[in-house]
């Protein structure tokens, strides 16, 4: 009987800590589902893909869905991962010659280079998107901004059709 009653006490107070630390300041903070896209900054250069801490982004248009905090807090980051075509496989041969079409392929597909890079989350009073943007010498800015790019208010103000530097600065 008494183990009885000592295992009911032990659950009881189990069920009492798991149900407080839900209550807890230190609980996550809401967030929402937000749109991700990318602009591309860089003449001559395709960016093929693109995630933002995993999930999948696009060049044209937005995709869905990254969870942004609804409210920003300090350290917020976001990890980008993208792949780039440099375009210097050249023009692709024509079908006829299948062989020669494959190895060309096999050629444009070895010239893809992928990057990655881990950039803070500038403050936003609130999230209307993450857009990330792709400068020379694999450097990218992202902002949460509800503004578009261009908009006087919006705060990423690189021009498009950049050109790569000769060389580019060691991080």
């Amino acid at each position: 009987m008494r183990l009885l009653r000592f295992a009911l006490l032990l659950n009881s107070m189990l069920m009492v800590a798991l149900l407080s630390t839900g209550c807890s300041p230190s609980a996550r903070s809401p967030s929402s589902a937000a749109n991700i896209s990318g602009i591309n900054h860089v003449a001559g250069q395709t960016v093929n893909s693109f995630t933002v801490n995993g999930y999948g982004g696009s060049l044209i248009g937005n995709s869905c869905c990254i969870m942004l905090p609804d409210k920003w807090r300090p350290g917020l980051k976001a990890n980008i991962q993208w792949e780039v075509d440099p375009q210097t496989a050249g023009n692709p041969p024509s079908y006829s010659d299948w062989d020669k079409y494959l190895a060309w392929e096999k050629s444009l597909k070895a010239s893809f280079q992928k990057h990655s890079i881990v950039v803070e989350i500038p403050k936003y009073d609130q999230a209307c998107g993450l857009t990330v943007h792709f400068l020379p010498c694999n450097q990218v800015k992202v902002t949460a901004s509800c503004y578009g790019y261009g908009a006087p208010e919006y705060p990423v103000k690189e021009p498009l059709n950049m050109k790569e530097p000769a060389s580019c600065p060691v991080n």
